[in-house]
C-alpha cells in the first residue's frame, strides 16, 4: 500500500462511501493516514461546500483543520440563509440534506394573524415556526432546486409538525400530499393526527414533531424544480392547532436500512 499514490488511494475511495473510508482507518497506521487525507475527504464535500459554509449563520468557533473535520462538522444541521433553512450532510452516504423552514414556504393566508400566529416553539431549529390558530382553507406548500441536493439520488419529502393541546378539525377529511418535479407528479392523501401508522409517523429525532411524507422524487442530472406541497380544501370546517416547522428533504432510506443499520463512528487518527 505505500507504493500507492495518494491521487490513486483517493481515486479509489472516492467510488466508497464515508462510512467505508472510516472503516478503512482500522486496517492499519498508513492506511488510516491515507484514508483520513483531504484529497479523500474532499471527494465527499458537496461540490459547492465553499458557498455553502459562507451561508451559515454561525460558524463553528474554531475552524475545522482538514476536510475530515468540515465534514464532521457539516454532519450537524447548519443553520443557513439568515435562519431560513438547515444545510447538513448525511453521515453513512455524505448526501446532501436540508430542511425549509415554515417562513420558506408558502402558507395561504400565513401573514394573516386572524388565521396564523407566528412564535418560537421548543424542539424547533428555527427562530419560529407557523402555528394555525383556526380556518377552513389549509394549504401550504414549498419547492427546492434538484440542483441544491444531491444528483442520481432517491429523496423524500416530509412536513414536520407538531399538535397543539388544542388541535381540532384536523383529520376529519384526509389531506392532499404531493411531490411534482419536471413532468413527475405523485399525489395521496393523509389523515392529519398523532398516529404512527401510513405515512404519519415520528420523527429521528426524539422530539414531540411528526412527519407528513408528501412524497419522493429523484435527482437526475438536470436541474429542476421541486414542489412539495399539502391542503385540505374540500371541507367547509374549521381546523386548527396544527404547528409547522418546516419541510425536511432527504435521501430516502429503506426500511431494513433505517431499521437495521449499524452505528457510525468517526475516527480521527492518533497524534503520534
Amino acid at each position: 500500500m505505500e507504493n500507492v499514490p495518494e491521487d490513486c488511494f483517493a481515486h479509489i475511495l472516492s467510488f466508497a462511501t464515508p462510512q467505508e473510508a472510516c472503516s478503512l482507518c482500522l486496517v492499519s497506521r498508513m492506511v488510516q493516514s491515507m484514508a483520513d487525507s483531504d484529497t479523500v475527504w474532499e471527494k465527499f464535500l458537496p461540490l459547492d461546500y465553499g458557498e455553502i459554509v459562507s451561508r451559515i449563520v454561525a460558524p463553528p468557533s474554531m475552524p475545522c483543520s482538514s476536510k475530515k473535520d468540515l465534514f464532521v462538522t457539516l454532519c450537524t444541521p447548519q443553520i443557513i440563509d439568515h435562519g431560513n433553512k438547515t444545510f447538513w450532510i448525511e453521515k453513512r452516504t455524505g448526501k446532501i440534506c436540508y430542511q425549509l423552514s415554515a417562513r420558506e414556504l408558502s402558507i395561504a393566508w400565513g401573514n394573516c394573524p386572524l388565521y396564523w400566529s407566528w412564535k418560537p416553539v421548543q424542539g424547533s431549529r428555527f427562530k419560529e415556526a407557523a402555528e394555525l390558530r383556526t380556518i377552513c382553507w389549509l394549504e401550504m406548500s414549498g419547492s427546492i432546486s434538484t440542483g441544491m441536493l444531491s444528483p442520481k439520488t432517491l429523496y423524500s419529502a416530509y412536513l414536520k409538525v407538531k399538535m397543539a393541546d388544542r388541535a381540532y378539525g384536523l383529520d376529519s377529511l384526509p389531506s392532499q400530499v404531493s411531490v411534482e418535479v419536471g413532468h413527475y407528479k405523485s399525489h395521496g392523501t393523509v389523515y392529519i393526527r398523532p398516529s404512527h401508522k401510513s405515512h404519519l409517523h415520528c420523527g429521528p429525532e426524539k422530539e414531540e414533531w411528526l412527519e407528513i411524507e408528501l412524497g419522493s422524487f429523484y435527482t437526475g442530472l438536470d436541474k429542476e424544480v421541486v414542489k412539495m406541497g399539502l391542503k385540505e380544501v374540500k371541507g367547509v370546517h374549521l381546523k386548527g392547532g396544527l404547528i409547522v416547522d418546516g419541510i425536511e428533504i432527504r435521501p430516502k432510506k429503506k426500511e431494513a436500512e433505517s431499521r437495521n443499520g449499524p452505528p457510525f463512528v468517526f475516527r480521527r487518527p492518533k497524534k503520534a
